[in-house]
């Protein structure tokens, strides 16, 4: 699905937001590129902010626009660098090498302002309590817990199975208010329920719910994780930039 040109304002907003720009920073750039023709990948058209008490650096391609947020010294060392190759998280980890740079990664970023429903083919019993949402993360691998991070998102919708001794965690869908505008999506399957339409079944409840309460959905998802980036496409979001970042030492 493709999103309205509102909702792309909207998430600039909420992103601009987020790493300390003026409200308009990211629509000005993107508008500089529309009305100039200049390069979308030139440095020169990236927006900065200089933070020396940041613990990490960050970098961020958004509808056209991009920016970098760090101590001076790494905004010096990346002026001439373009957007393609700094989206990569060996370039970050490159340049930051010297202060202990480590971690993090590089995530696709999705979107959606609206999604079709995804019905059941069978009534569902569906918990939004935490103990089943921890109950899952005990059923599945520490590096997958670690991505979805459902402990920090705190409306969670959780699928039981209805026939076992005693009803089980299998998936749950989740997402957190961003900025007070976006949603910020995670879906966790136990292992031995994926690959049956569980995870995109959870995601899609906890994404009409978050509709409801009049948020535009975020999907976070690491480059690497062919899964995630498969399920966010499926669900109908929209692709609309990519998020690299690493923890200063």
């Amino acid at each position: 699905m493709t999103l309205e040109p509102t909702s792309a304002a909207i998430i600039q907003l909420a992103w601009a937001r987020h790493l300390g720009f003026d409200d308009d920073a990211f629509a000005a750039a993107a508008a500089r590129v529309t009305t100039s023709g200049v390069d979308p990948t030139d440095p020169s058209n990236r927006i900065t902010l200089a933070d020396e008490s940041a613990r990490a650096v960050v970098f961020l391609r958004l509808f056209g626009a991009s920016a970098l947020v760090g101590p001076q010294w790494v905004l010096d060392a990346a002026a001439g660098i373009p957007d393609t190759e700094l989206a990569q998280h060996v370039t970050l980890l490159t340049l930051t090498r010297s202060h202990g740079g480590h971690g993090l990664g590089s995530s696709a970023l999705f979107f959606a302002d609206d999604l079709p429903l995804n019905q059941p083919s069978e009534d569902l019993t569906v918990s939004r309590g935490n103990p089943e949402a921890i109950a899952l993360e005990g059923l599945c691998p520490p590096d997958d817990v670690n991505e979805v991070g459902l402990q920090a998102l705190e409306h969670r919708f959780t699928i039981m199975h209805p026939e076992e001794e005693q009803p089980t965690p299998v998936a749950c869908g989740a997402y957190s208010e961003w900025e007070g505008i976006l949603a910020n999506m995670g879906v966790l399957v136990a292992p031995p329920w994926r690959r049956r339409g569980l995870g995109t079944l959870a995601a899609s409840i906890a994404a009409h719910e978050a509709l409801a309460a009049g948020l535009t959905l975020q999907w976070k998802a690491d480059v690497s994780n062919s899964s995630a980036l498969a399920m966010a496409r499926s669900l109908g979001f929209a692709t609309g930039g990519l998020h690299a970042s690493v923890l200063l030492g």
